[in-house]
C-alpha cells in the first residue's frame, strides 16, 4: 500500500469518528468519567499539560495516532535530529535542535559534527558577555556599556525581545535592553532620544546581513553614534557586533571582524533564539542564565525525540491542532499565558507558526487541498479577559486555546497570583462547561424576574460551553522553563508541517512584497515608469507625491 494511501485511510477514519462523536459536549465526558483527567493529562518534570477539555475520547487519539504513524512521524523526526535536508526548497537541514545540544552526542551536517562550531560560539559569546559585565569591554570614551540595542527584524527581533521581557527577573545590574525592529525611523528614534552613545552597545542581527529594514535601522543608529562621538568613525569597534554569518558585508559596514559571531545556514531565523542571535538575551541575564535557557529546550528535545506518541507533550499538542484545524474547521488557535512578562510570547508564537506552516503548497509541489497552519494570536490573562473572551465564549467561531500559567510568582504582592490563577482556571473551565438557558432562567428567577423577562434575557446570558483547551502549568518562570515553553511550540509546528506534508522551514511568501518595495522606493523618490503597476499602486504612489514631494533619503 503507498503512503498516500495509508494517509487516506487514516484521515478518513477520524472523519467518520468526528462524526459519531461531534454531538457529544465535552462536559458530559467528564460526568460520565471521573477519570478523565487522570487519563487526559501528561506531566514531565514540573509541567502538567492538561488536555481533558478537548472535545476527544481514547479513541480520538488513537486515530490521530495512527495518522502520525501513517504520516511516518517517528522519521521525520529523526531526519531532523541526524541533519537530513528537510527544508526541501532550499535543501538544507533544519538544524535549531543542534544549537541547544548539552549531551555529547555528535550532530552532523554533510557528514561533518558541528557540535564543535556550536560551543565555540557560545565560548566566544561568554567571554564577551563577561566583558561587558565587568568592565573590561568598554566604549569608545572609556565608559562601561549601560543600554543594549538589538537591530533586527522578525525571528532577529521577536525571539530576543520576547525572551528579554519574559525573563525581566533576571537582569543584570545596570544593563538595559532595548529592541528596534521596525523601519519606520519612529521606533529606532524613540529608543535613542534617551540613550547616551558613549554607552550604548549595538547588536546588529541579521543572518545575510542584507536584511533591508535592519540595515537601514543599523545605518541610521551608526550614524547617530559617531555623530554623538565627535564624529570618529573608529568609535564605531567599540559599539557595534553582528550577529551573522556574511563576514564580508559585516566588514564593510565598518564592525571589527573580531565582533562579529556566527550564523549558519542551517538555522531558520524564527528558529534563531538559540543561536548567537540571542546575544543580546545573554548580556541581559547573563550566559548561565541563557545556557539555562540552552538545557531547557535540550529537555523538551529529548523528551520529544524519546517519547512514544501516547506520552509525548508536543506530539499531543500537534495532533489536537490537527484535530481541530482538519475535522472541526477550526481556523485561529489562541494563546493565553497568565504572566504579563509573557505579553510578548504570542506574537513570538504568531511568526513561529503562521510563517511555519501558512503554506498552500506541499513538499511534493502540488497545492493541498486540506487546511494547514491556523491563525495564532493571543494576549496575557487578565488582559484578554477584557478584550476577546467575549468572542471565546459566545461568539460563533471554534477556538481552541492554550492557557499557560506558574505555581509561583517572582512578585511578593499579597492576593495578585491566587486571582491570576483563579482567572486562569475559571476560563478554561467556562469556555468547557457553558451556562444553558434553564440554568440562567432558574438563576433569574432566583433574583426576583418575573418569567417573562427571565426567558427573555436568557438566551443572551447563556453559553453554549464544549469550546476546547489545553492547560500548561510550570512551577516558575525562569530561564529553563522559558526554553522548555519555546521548544514544545516548535516542535507542535514542526509534528503539523509533517501531518500537512508541507515545508515548515522556508518562508517564500513574503519575498515578492520585499521586491516590489525595493521598486517603489525609487518610484517614490523619484519620477515613477509609466506602467510599471497596476492602476491603484500608481495613483496611491502619485497621491503620496503629490502631497509630500519626492520624500529625502
Amino acid at each position: 500500500m503507498k503512503r498516500s494511501e495509508h494517509v487516506q485511510r487514516a484521515w478518513r477514519a477520524l472523519h467518520a469518528h468526528q462524526a459519531k462523536t461531534r454531538d457529544t459536549p465535552i462536559r458530559e465526558r467528564f460526568a460520565t468519567d471521573p477519570t478523565r483527567f487522570a487519563r487526559f493529562s501528561l506531566r514531565l518534570d514540573d509541567l502538567l499539560f492538561d488536555y481533558s477539555k478537548n472535545r476527544t475520547t481514547e479513541t480520538t487519539l488513537g486515530r490521530l495516532h495512527d495518522l502520525a504513524d501513517a504520516v511516518d512521524l517517528a522519521t521525520e523526526i529523526r531526519r531532523m535530529f541526524d541533519g537530513a535536508a528537510i527544508n526541501v526548497t532550499e535543501d538544507r537541514p533544519a538544524f535549531h535542535v543542534a544549537l541547544r545540544n548539552r549531551s555529547e552526542r555528535t550532530m552532523k551536517v554533510d557528514g561533518t559534527d558541528v557540535m564543535p562550531q556550536v560551543r565555540e560560539v557560545l565560548r566566544r559569546m561568554g567571554d564577551f558577555v563577561a566583558r561587558v559585565h565587568d568592565g573590561r569591554w568598554r566604549g569608545y570614551t572609556g565608559r562601561r556599556v549601560t543600554d543594549v540595542v538589538n537591530i533586527g527584524i522578525g525571528g532577529s527581533n521577536l525571539g530576543p525581545s520576547m525572551a528579554s521581557e519574559a525573563l525581566r527577573p533576571y537582569w543584570i545590574d545596570g544593563l538595559r535592553p532595548h529592541y528596534v525592529a521596525n523601519v519606520d525611523g519612529a521606533h529606532l528614534a524613540s529608543t535613542l532620544a534617551d540613550l547616551d552613545p558613549a554607552t550604548t552597545l549595538f547588536c546588529v542581527a541579521s543572518k545575510t546581513f542584507t536584511t533591508q529594514e535592519t540595515l537601514t535601522n543599523a545605518q541610521s543608529a551608526r550614524a547617530w553614534l559617531v555623530g554623538g562621538l565627535g564624529g570618529h568613525l573608529a568609535a564605531v569597534a567599540q559599539h557595534f557586533v553582528a550577529l551573522s554569518r556574511n563576514a564580508h558585508e559585516v566588514e564593510a559596514f565598518g564592525i571589527d571582524p573580531c565582533n562579529r559571531f556566527e550564523l549558519w545556514d542551517w538555522v531558520g531565523g524564527r528558529y534563531s533564539l538559540w543561536s548567537a542571535i540571542g546575544l543580546s538575551v545573554a548580556l541581559v541575564i547573563g550566559m548561565d542564565n541563557f545556557q539555562a535557557m540552552l538545557s531547557g529546550a535540550h529537555d523538551i528535545d529529548e523528551h520529544f525525540r524519546t517519547t512514544p506518541w501516547e506520552r509525548n507533550i508536543p506530539v499531543t499538542m500537534a495532533l489536537l491542532g490537527v484535530w481541530y484545524t482538519n475535522f472541526w474547521g477550526a481556523t485561529s488557535h489562541v494563546v493565553l499565558p497568565y504572566d504579563q512578562r509573557l505579553h510578548r510570547l504570542p506574537a513570538y508564537l504568531q511568526q513561529a507558526d503562521m510563517e511555519s506552516n501558512g503554506k498552500s503548497v506541499g513538499r511534493d509541489g502540488r497545492r493541498v487541498t486540506h487546511s494547514t497552519g491556523p491563525i495564532v494570536w493571543g494576549e496575557p490573562g487578565t488582559n484578554s479577559q477584557h478584550a476577546f473572551f467575549q468572542l471565546l465564549h459566545q461568539g460563533t467561531h471554534l477556538i481552541p486555546a492554550d492557557f499557560i500559567t506558574f505555581v509561583e510568582p517572582h512578585h511578593t504582592l499579597a492576593g495578585h497570583h491566587t486571582l491570576l490563577v483563579a482567572n486562569c482556571l475559571a476560563q478554561s473551565e467556562a469556555l468547557m462547561r457553558g451556562l444553558s438557558e434553564d440554568d440562567v432562567r432558574t438563576g433569574l428567577r432566583a433574583a426576583g424576574l418575573d418569567a417573562d423577562e427571565a426567558a427573555r434575557l436568557a438566551p443572551h446570558r447563556s453559553f453554549d460551553g464544549n469550546r476546547p483547551s489545553n492547560t500548561l502549568i510550570f512551577h516558575r518562570l525562569d530561564p529553563r522553563t522559558l526554553g522548555r515553553i519555546l521548544a514544545l511550540y516548535e516542535h507542535k509546528i514542526f509534528v503539523q508541517g509533517v501531518v500537512w506534508g508541507i515545508n515548515s522551514f522556508d518562508q517564500w511568501g513574503v519575498e515578492l512584497g520585499k521586491s516590489l518595495a525595493r521598486t517603489l522606493i525609487s518610484e517614490l523618490e523619484h519620477t515613477p515608469t509609466p506602467g510599471q503597476h497596476d492602476a491603484s499602486t500608481n495613483a496611491l504612489v502619485q497621491h503620496f507625491r503629490s502631497h509630500t514631494g519626492a520624500p529625502r533619503t
